[in-house]
């Protein structure tokens, strides 16, 4: 009789409840979409100059382009140069962002410089341009 006790055994199958973990990673991920900051482009598309070894990491800059033909783009809108450093003190206040200056390769060398000398005089610390990754040595 003990043997025919022995042979009668419960199997218990475990079960790993899933719908905390995914609860979890939803909330997460909630919450990492809200608290991302997403950086606007200044409306045109440039062809920027190819150079290897450079980064941008920082998301709190402040965006111009200037086109081929010589035109300074803030926030969408086409400005002169001298409404550079009211727009760039305007836009940076409470906050000390760095400036990102997106010129077409085409564009002037005298309108990029007057557009960082007026950018520093603004007060803005870090002023970079934007450039495309080439894949080079």
């Amino acid at each position: 009789m003990i043997g025919r006790m022995h042979g009668h055994g419960r199997f218990e199958t475990t079960h790993i409840d899933m719908v905390p973990m995914v609860d979890c990673i939803m909330v997460l991920l909630i919450f990492l979409m809200i608290s991302s900051a997403f950086v606007n482009d200044p409306g045109i598309e440039v062809q920027r100059p190819d150079v290897s070894g450079t980064q941008m990491a920082d998301q709190n800059v402040l965006l111009i382009a200037v086109s081929a033909d010589n035109r300074i783009y803030f926030d969408g809108q086409e400005i002169r140069t001298d409404q550079v450093a009211e727009l760039v003190k305007q836009a940076a206040i409470g906050r000390s962002p760095a400036l990102v200056i997106r010129a077409d390769r085409a564009s002037s060398h005298g309108v990029f410089a007057s557009v960082y000398a007026e950018a520093k005089r603004a007060g803005i610390q870090h002023v970079q341009f934007a450039t495309t990754r080439s894949d080079g040595p």
